[in-house]
Parts: structure tokens; sequence; C-alpha cells
């Protein structure tokens, strides 16, 4: 199928995230989404969108990564991330965001150091390389929290939740929970022709109807096809650098990227070149 033909936007991309969940109007699905994700007692009633510039220091991190952050009506903070391609220091610029919430909630004057829970929520199109054993290997949903050396919850405000996407493989007769039903969404929106009928609520309606690609202006349809060759371009990139074990091979890796018209400071972060280095290539 060639998929400039298909019906539903690429979530994966830029584009496609923000249309779902970080417009105005997507609230609604954001909320349901997030509720999926979380446990039953940490319930969203509602959210208000908070500025994403806090998060990124520079232009890269809002090309490479769309970041949706938003606070609930607790005061809760919640980023949520797309991390389409695996690059150097995922984890630490994950941590990196995760401090941005907690210090923004520091107030002038004497305070007593209260904080409300933070939330950072990755939906990877990639598996991490680090779990060797099951069933960390083939899981969806990893929950990380600060635990002592007995695995008990030292602190519990402050929650990382990683959706590996490559590892959802349920079929539609699979689906169980609302989180399922989400993740069944995100993987194959792109290839659906017709609205599955087990997505026969109102919220799931609301998804289809932002996501159909016949509904977009002119604008947006332009930004959309820039944004889904730019997903294509990386993932075609650096997935095949990680699938041939060449991502030691970072000069290479460095090439393709350039030669795609790719961000240096993004190229930098893939890397782990300097720009000196970068320049030279």
């Amino acid at each position: 199928m060639n998929k400039m033909k298909a019906k539903y936007v690429n979530p994966y991309t830029d584009f496609g995230f923000k249309k779902i969940f970080g417009e105005e109007a997507s609230k609604p699905l954001l909320i349901d989404f997030l509720n999926a994700v979380l446990p039953e007692q940490n319930k969203i009633i509602d959210l208000s969108f908070k500025n994403t510039e806090h998060l990124g220091l520079t232009e890269l991190d809002r090309k490479a990564v769309y970041d949706i952050y938003c606070e609930n009506d607790k005061g809760e903070k919640f980023i949520v991330e797309l991390q389409k391609a695996k690059q150097n220091y995922f984890k630490e610029r994950t941590i990196y965001y995760s401090t941005f919430p907690i210090r923004e909630q520091a107030e002038k004057g004497e305070w007593n150091y209260s904080l409300k829970a933070v939330y950072c929520i990755g939906i990877l199109d990639f598996t991490f390389d680090d779990y060797e054993s099951e069933p960390e290997k083939s899981e969806v949903v990893h929950t990380i929290k600060l635990k002592n050396q007995n695995n008990k919850i030292f602190y519990d405000k402050l929650t990382f939740i990683y959706l590996e996407m490559p590892n959802f493989s349920k079929s539609e007769e699979q689906l169980n929970t609302r989180l399922d039903k989400w993740l069944y969404f995100i993987k194959n929106l792109e290839d659906f022709e017709n609205i599955p009928t087990i997505f026969n609520d109102e919220v799931f309606e609301q998804a289809f109807e932002k996501a159909e690609i016949a509904n977009f202006g002119q604008t947006d349809l332009d930004k959309y096809e820039n944004s889904l060759k730019v997903y294509r371009d990386l993932k075609g990139v650096i997935d095949t650098a990680f699938d041939e074990g060449k991502i030691e091979g970072k000069i290479e890796v460095a090439k393709k990227l350039k030669s795609k018209g790719m961000d240096i400071a993004f190229i930098i972060e893939t890397t782990g070149l300097s720009e000196d280095e970068i320049n030279q290539l």
C-alpha cells in the first residue's frame, strides 16, 4: 500500500502525533489515553496544556521530539514524548526533561519543598536494547520509580512510563483493556482503510476524524508530508545503522543524516560526534 495514499495520518510523525494528542481540541483524546496508561487511582479529570519550550533549550529539541506538556486539575505534571528512533543518551534526556516540571514548582521566599507528582510518558518506536532477559525484553509497558535496595518505593511522585511499540503484537480479537485499544490504534492507524468495529465509542470516533488526511487543508497537508519525509529519512538511517551494528560507525551515520539535511544539533545528539567533527565530513 502506498503510504502517501494512506487514509489516516502516521501517528509517529511530529505532525500526526500533535494532531491526535497535542491540540486543544484533542484534549479528550489525551485524557483518555493518559488514563489508560496511568493506574486507576491516578485518573485525570481535566488537563491544561503548558508551554513546551521549557523542555527544550534548543531548536533541536522541538524538531527531534514532539513533547506534550500538560497539568491536571490537581497540579500534577505530565510530559508525553514520542521517540521515533534510537539515539544516544535517550534515558538521560528523559531524566533531564523531568527536572523542569520539578524545578518550576519552587516558590519564592519561604517554601516547604512540597512537590506535585511528575509523570514522563514515552511512546517508543523502538525497543530498549539493554534488557537481556524476560519478562523485560518483551514487555510493552515499562514503569520506573525511585526505589530502595529492598524494592520499596522511596519517592512515589516521579514516574517514568515507557511504551515499547514494537513489542505490542495483539490482534483486534485480543484487545482487552483501554490501553490495548490505544496501542493498537497508534501501531496500526496508518494501515487502517476503515474504522475497525472495536473502536465504537465517541473518543475513538473523534480520534479517527482528527487523523483522517482527507479532513486536512492544504497547509496541514504540506506540513504532514514534510513531517512524514523527516520521519522516514530519520528512521531509515538510524534503524539501518542499529540493525547492521553500525552505530559505532558514527561517521557513516552522521554523513547520512547530514545528507538528509538533518539539524546539526540532532546529529550531535544521535551520534555523539562533536560539531567540528561533523562539519569536517
